[in-house]
């Protein structure tokens, strides 16, 4: 298992490609605040329940210098399903190889019902104009955790 990152860690630079196939790397959002949110897999319950509450949030969030990306083991077109079906407008990369889920510490050991097995861990790394983490939030709900952040974070 990875460590996981601590506020003022550097956040590990990644280039994924997104719903479409596009490159997208962190190094694209220098000078902005981003909110980098890792999530198990598109089109479940809990996963859609999270992406919408950061799509719904998007222009307090935005307004508040932030852009925020999510990130998943899910091959592009299935994120492009995920965004067209819930009609998303945040950004989605795709890790299927796991790289940057691990550099981030949001995969690793899981426990449910008993199994322990690896997973995604459901984790938002907070990363400042210059790069850095500001908050590293590991095991979180997928449940009113947009709301949490908007008000940790003072907007």
């Amino acid at each position: 298992m990875s460590a996981r990152l601590t506020p003022g860690d550097e956040a590990p630079a990644f280039t994924l490609p997104d719903a479409d196939g596009n490159e997208v790397s962190l190094a694209d959002h220098k000078g902005r605040k981003v909110i980098v949110y890792f999530y198990p897999a598109a089109l479940t319950p809990g996963c859609t329940k999270q992406a919408c509450d950061f799509t719904d949030n998007l222009d307090v969030l935005a307004g508040a210098g932030y852009d925020v990306i999510g990130i998943s083991p899910d091959a592009p077109e299935k994120l492009a399903k995920f965004r067209e079906k819930e009609n998303l407008k945040v950004t989605l990369l795709a890790d299927p190889d796991k790289k940057v889920l691990d550099a981030y510490g949001a995969y690793g050991e899981k426990k449910n019902y008993g199994k322990t097995y690896m997973g995604v861990i459901r984790s938002t790394i907070v990363v400042d104009e210059q790069g850095k983490v500001e908050h590293a939030l590991y095991n979180v709900r997928a449940t009113g955790h947009v709301a949490k952040i908007i008000k940790d974070l003072g907007i």
